[in-house]
């Protein structure tokens, strides 16, 4: 037998045949120095020479041959009758002696996890398919878990999905982790992506009281939260009330069910916040640096115990959503609110789902209510056609596996097995997360089915995150009006100045490279707006180092940024303009764009120091401005006078300058709007003035996004790019297409030539 053991500071991605895919994640984020609690590995080879043994093998060949599994009561009994086998055979000396002495040096309570070789990978994942056992304690408790974990390979969910995604049940062998336990006062999930909204630029986190098993399977509402990856500021927050929480049993027998019990959460606790601001701004910088590492957005648990935060594993978010097409309902009575889980609109016949035993009533098309799923209720999800659950979160079971499938699912409804009844018909709205009555009559206007409305007037894309940059570039967009590096540079996740100071500038430079070259050349050769790194104090302060460069400002938003900073810091400036060098040797679609320039003098300043780095205009370079602060509307002939080629309107700042509202003061969401008088006076004034000069004029702010009603004013007064957020790109080419149609203004194939000649220089 190989090596049966082996500790996590043993094991890299190298390993996983051995230690399945949770076992190598384990192992890897131990060497990244990411907080693991310690454990080890019982290798996948144990489990195939367990196989062996006897005629295990034959008979569960016998059992799975001419198998339907569709058939869910034969699946059922089938699989009863593999896992009776299973832990009927015993397990060989050398495996029981060596497990026995890996948890004697471990020690205490462990959590046992499956860790299938088939299992957490990007090709091939379900959640949770195999057992879990928390809290076991005693060397003859985790052997016979680890027994279990086998067992659990032919659970029904499991022989189904590997049926469907054709894997040899023999083929597909299970490690089994075997990790200290943290005995959390408050856990969760996080998803460095937004799985609804397939959202690279936000990490989603959820939490409770207690252990974080009540997340997964559903059965609590936990608390949300949703921070923004780059500046790790909280965009969104809802905390949950929470009566109960699921804790280690003082108690607990020899059953390993029964190590974890419910616990009333005190009155006055259940509806406070499960964890601290600062506990989420770490754990979303943990999040940014475990996905740096892989290289892919992550589904991660957490624990908190006595202090300090833990990763407890991570694994590759397998789902990709894209929202979904623009659908409008007809008059509908509401029957439930809950939150949108997995988007789409669908309508069925409900089928209520009270315990497992009754899933064979799902038939094809039904929507599956229940109070929460479990990994059983798999099988008949894929027969499903929407899903809707009294409990859960955007990160439950039931969300994960219904984004993985691509049907509706709204979760957290509190009463949908009590108010819906069987049979009923109801239509199930996964993206606005509502249950409406009856079969209703949908006006559908499929992207997808009708050709990309062509316009005169440019549609780009507002881009940051690296890992997107070839999916975007396959929609209909003519190029990226901003592509921000803060993203980059926080993955970086160094000050550029420390790197320097270190001797390492050179390397700040090739990865910054890297992150935007891939932008130019998914693009190419559409345009790519790149804005210099825009940082405030505050966040670059956030990177390793950045406190010893950075002051503390009591306000960063007016603060040392933007055009300042390069002028002061030459030095660190051609670290990034040797970067744009760079790549523009390969792909000259990529434009630079100055942020946060207070005077014409700070331009020309920045021009000439890319002009030293050898970036030019005269050699094809494209040069922008950002017009983002009231002195750039007053002077804009003077900043023009600078030589420019084009302008781009960064309306969340300039909205906030002219305003006077700190766009981040939640008191003053209300008041904070580009709609107001004097922005759109601004607007109209900076529109008319470049084209005047023959400057091109976009806009990359917010505001577009949000308000699409300000996107046909902008193209009539005459704007010749609006860059807007991946999800907005459809529909604001239409809302454009219909705006020029007023105007009758002719797209770019039927208009004259030198009608687009001024509208269009430098795009």
């Amino acid at each position: 037998m190989a090596q049966p053991i082996l500790w996590f500071r043993e094991v890299t991605k190298a390993d996983l045949p051995s230690v399945g895919g949770k076992g190598a994640s384990l192992g890897e984020m131990s060497h990244a120095g990411i907080p693991v609690p310690p454990g080890f590995v019982v290798t996948a080879e144990v489990y195939r020479d367990f196989l062996c043994c006897g005629d295990l093998n034959a008979t569960i060949r016998d059992l799975l041959t001419n198998l339907d599994p569709e058939d869910s009561q034969i699946l059922d009994e089938t699989a009863q009758k593999i896992k009776q086998a299973v832990m009927a055979q015993p397990m060989s000396a050398e495996a029981v002696r060596a497990i026995r002495e890996a948890y004697e040096q471990l020690g205490g309570a462990v959590a046992v996890r499956s860790s299938a070789t088939a299992e957490d990978l990007p090709e091939a994942s379900f959640a949770g398919q195999q057992s879990t056992f928390l809290n076991v304690e005693g060397a003859e408790n985790v052997i016979q878990a680890v027994q279990q974990c086998w067992a659990s390979l032919f659970e029904p969910r499991a022989i189904f999905y590997r049926v469907q995604r054709g894997f040899d049940h023999m083929t597909v062998s299970i490690a089994v982790v075997v990790q200290k336990m943290v005995q959390s006062e408050s856990s969760g999930v996080m998803f460095t992506k937004d799985p609804l909204h397939n959202d690279g630029t936000k990490i989603v986190i959820e939490s409770v009281y207690g252990l974080g098993e009540a997340i997964v399977s559903g059965a609590l509402t936990p608390d949300l939260y949703v921070v923004d990856k780059g500046t790790l500021k909280m965009a969104e927050q809802r905390v949950a009330r929470q009566p109960w929480k699921l804790v280690r049993n003082p108690q607990a027998a020899e059953d390993l069910d029964d190590a974890n019990i419910r616990v009333n959460v005190p009155h006055e606790e259940q509806e406070r916040h499960k964890v601290e601001p600062a506990d989420i701004e770490e754990l979303a910088r943990l999040g940014r640096h475990i996905e740096e590492h892989y290289g892919l957005a992550q589904d991660i648990e957490w624990a908190k115990a006595d202090g300090r935060l833990y990763i407890l594993q991570s694994r590759p978010v397998t789902t990709n959503n894209e929202l979904p097409d623009e659908l409008k309902l007809v008059s509908a009575q509401v029957l439930l609110n809950g939150s949108g889980a997995s988007p789409g609109i669908r309508a069925g016949q409900v089928r209520l789902i009270r315990q497992v035993s009754e899933l064979h009533k799902i038939q094809k098309g039904d929507v599956l209510v229940t109070e929460m799923t479990t990994p059983d209720f798999v099988p008949a999800m894929k027969r499903a056609t929407a899903i809707v659950t009294d409990q859960g979160g955007r990160t439950c079971h039931a969300a994960i596996v219904s984004r993985e499938l691509g049907i509706p699912c709204v979760v957290g409804t509190e009463m949908a097995t009590s108010v819906l009844k069987d049979g009923q018909w109801v239509t199930v709205n996964g993206t606005q997360g509502v249950v409406y009555d009856g079969r209703i009559e949908l006006k559908q206007e499929r992207e997808t089915k009708r050709p990309v409305a062509k316009t005169a007037t440019r549609v780009y894309v507002n881009l940051a995150d690296p890992e997107l940059a070839d999916v975007i570039a396959k929609r209909p967009v003519d190029g990226v009006g901003l592509l921000r590096a803060e993203f980059i540079i926080a993955h970086i996740g160094e000050h550029p100045r420390y790197m320097l100071d270190s001797g390492r500038g050179q390397e700040w430079t090739d990865k910054l490279a890297r992150g935007i070259q891939a932008f130019a050349k998914a693009f190419h050769p559409r345009p790519v707006v790149y804005r210099a790194t825009d940082f405030k104090t505050n966040e670059y302060r956030n990177l390793k180092g950045g406190s010893q460069y950075e002051p503390v400002e009591e306000n960063p938003m007016i603060g040392y940024r933007g055009a300042s900073r390069y002028i002061r810091e030459r030095e660190v400036f051609a670290l990034e303009a040797a970067a744009i060098r760079r790549v523009r040797e390969q792909y000259d679609n990529l434009y630079v764009m100055v942020p946060f320039v207070r005077t014409p003098e700070e331009l020309a300043g920045v021009r000439d120091l890319l002009a030293e780095e050898g970036l030019r205009r005269k050699d094809g370079l494209k040069l922008w401005m950002m017009v983002e602060i009231p002195s750039n509307v007053i002077l804009l002939d003077a900043f023009i006078d600078v030589g420019i080629d084009g302008i781009s309107i960064g309306s969340n700042d300039l909205t906030q300058l002219v305003l006077g509202i700190d766009r981040d003061n939640a008191r003053f969401h209300d008041a904070f709007d580009e709609r107001n008088p004097a922005v759109l006076w601004c607007l109209q004034e900076i529109i008319t003035k470049a084209s005047q000069r023959g400057v091109t004029t976009s806009i990359c702010g917010q505001a577009p996004s949000f308000y699409p009603e300000l996107t046909k004013q902008l193209v009539e007064r005459g704007i010749t790019s609006v860059s807007v957020s991946p999800d907005m790109i459809e529909q604001t080419r239409r809302i454009i297409a219909r705006a020029e149609k007023d105007l009758g203004r002719l797209p770019p194939q039927e208009a004259p030539a030198k009608a687009l000649a001024g509208g269009s220089a430098g795009i």
